[in-house]
């Protein structure tokens, strides 16, 4: 009778594990130039980024732009007063999210209401900046400019 065959005794087919090849770590290793071939800057392990082998490199052929872009500027979302009077032509109360509801601008972004156009009814805005005109005009038509 055969003795059972335990998990303990259980070991990989002879070659189905080979070692790794640790290239150029000493002497007894696969030495010499350790598969980077000989000589050139490839084997030396010298190349800096953004070389492209002594060519102009893309960093000095494109030129350079004047002047720089604010990274605090703040990008209103603009509305006219002729839209206003389309959106509201019984009048009211208008915000941010009034508009945003409506279509007329994205939730979340600040608003600015400027003067081109006209309205004839009393609306009262509460957003955050109106041009000078567009706070005049409203202000004539009879209703309210407040800044948010």
């Amino acid at each position: 009778m055969s003795e059972a065959l335990k998990v303990h005794d259980l070991k990989p087919a002879p070659g189905a594990h080979k070692k790794k090849v640790r290239k150029g770590r000493g002497e007894a290793s696969k030495g010499k130039t350790a598969g980077r071939g000989t000589k050139g800057t490839k084997a030396r392990n010298t190349v800096r980024v953004g070389f492209e082998g002594g060519q102009m490199p893309l960093i000095r052929r494109v030129p350079k732009l004047k002047g720089f872009k604010n990274p605090n500027r703040v990008e209103f979302q603009v509305v006219n007063l002729d839209k206003l009077g389309e959106l509201y032509p019984s009048g009211g109360e208008v915000t941010a999210e009034d508009l945003a509801a409506k279509g007329a601008v994205r939730a979340g972004r600040p608003v600015k209401i400027l003067g081109t156009g006209e309205i004839s009814v009393a609306v009262q805005v509460k957003v955050n900046a109106f041009s000078g005109s567009a706070k005049e005009k409203i202000v004539a038509a009879g209703g309210t400019a407040e800044q948010v």
